[in-house]
């Protein structure tokens, strides 16, 4: 009996391992942008093409809108391992990574491509190596956009049109700098409460690419939108380093891959959803004023010190690692 028991013994611990072994690996990715946006919907092609490569062994749970919590929490709960990944607009981790201030500057590229030229250069190398020292893995930058603004006070039409608007923003020094430049009163606020903040008017107006502005609701809450262009922002992809880096080479190369995969979707999908979400907010009440050339050079001008007084706060050598990127893709 005792030789019966000791081989109904092995035989389920060889049975137990056996089920670890096969066990599916869980991935959950946070995200507070809405279900429709761009990045919500590429992170629904990374969910697709993990499983797709991993034939089914890898999980991955993708919870958009905020379900499991704003912004900032997400950055939290990944930091502490809590949560494996997110995407979050690159703004919220500026707080923990300063140096990411250096790709959020005010008027700072004149198109998408330049942005992308530098995040997937050697300033995002740079930045990489920041996040991780953070206790994160970077794994790529989608896009959010040029950031325009919206208000419920008046249209904008010059810089004195700016003056005084009590404007929410992402927690990002840089942008709040540049606001209080242009004479605004900038909040730093979650967006997790700005629809609501809008709606019992505690703010007078956000600012968000034309995208993001039309898929959250704000043309119910908001009267006036211009294309001031004032930043072009980030979304980053980024997972726990203690989670990624406890992964098999196999498993690594597998989230490496479905991210660009999403990434490369998701960055053609944005330009379409931007270019169609000035008309969706026009068609949905909102008042367009477009920006003109005069309007366009008084608020470069205003803002001009905001980027020198960012990079003094900046690693002096990743300051020169911008500023020699950048100039190499203006040639």
């Amino acid at each position: 009996m005792k030789t019966v028991l000791t081989l109904f013994a092995t035989a389920a611990l060889a049975l137990s391992g056996v089920t670890a072994a096969h066990a599916k690996q869980t991935i959950r990715v946070a995200g507070n942008f809405a279900a429709e946006h761009s990045s919500s919907l590429a992170m629904a092609k990374f969910e697709e093409e993990v499983e797709r490569l991993s034939n089914g062994e890898i999980d991955v749970n993708i919870f958009p809108a905020q379900q499991l919590g704003g912004a900032a929490e997400n950055v939290q709960a990944v930091k502490l391992g809590s949560i494996e990944m997110m995407w979050v607009g690159t703004a919220y981790l500026t707080r923990t990574v300063p140096g990411l201030e250096i790709i959020g500057l005010p008027f700072q590229f004149k198109d998408r491509e330049q942005a992308f030229s530098i995040v997937d250069g050697p300033v995002g190398a740079a930045l990489d190596e920041k996040l991780a020292d953070e206790g994160m893995t970077s794994l790529g930058y989608m896009e959010l956009g040029f950031r325009q603004l919206t208000n419920n006070v008046r249209p904008i039409e010059t810089v004195e049109d700016i003056e005084g608007l009590k404007i929410r923003l992402q927690p990002n020094e840089t942008h709040l700098a540049t606001f209080r430049a242009l004479g605004a009163n900038p909040v730093a606020m979650d967006v997790k409460e700005l629809y609501s903040a809008l709606e019992q008017g505690v703010i007078d107006g956000e600012e968000n690419p034309f995208a993001i502005i039309n898929v959250a609701g704000y043309a119910e809450v908001q009267k006036y939108v211009s294309n001031t262009g004032h930043f072009f922002d980030f979304i980053s992809v980024v997972g726990n380093k203690e989670w990624f880096e406890g992964l098999d080479s196999d498993t690594q190369q597998i989230v490496i891959d479905a991210i660009g995969t999403a990434i490369a979707y998701q960055r053609e999908l944005a330009e379409e959803q931007d270019a169609a979400g000035l008309d969706q907010l026009v068609e949905k009440g909102m008042t367009f004023t477009e920006v003109s050339p005069e309007l366009a050079a008084a608020l470069r001008e205003k803002t001009a010190g905001v980027a020198a007084d960012t990079k003094s706060r900046i690693d002096p050598d990743l300051v020169q690692l911008l500023d020699d990127e950048t100039a190499k893709s203006n040639m």
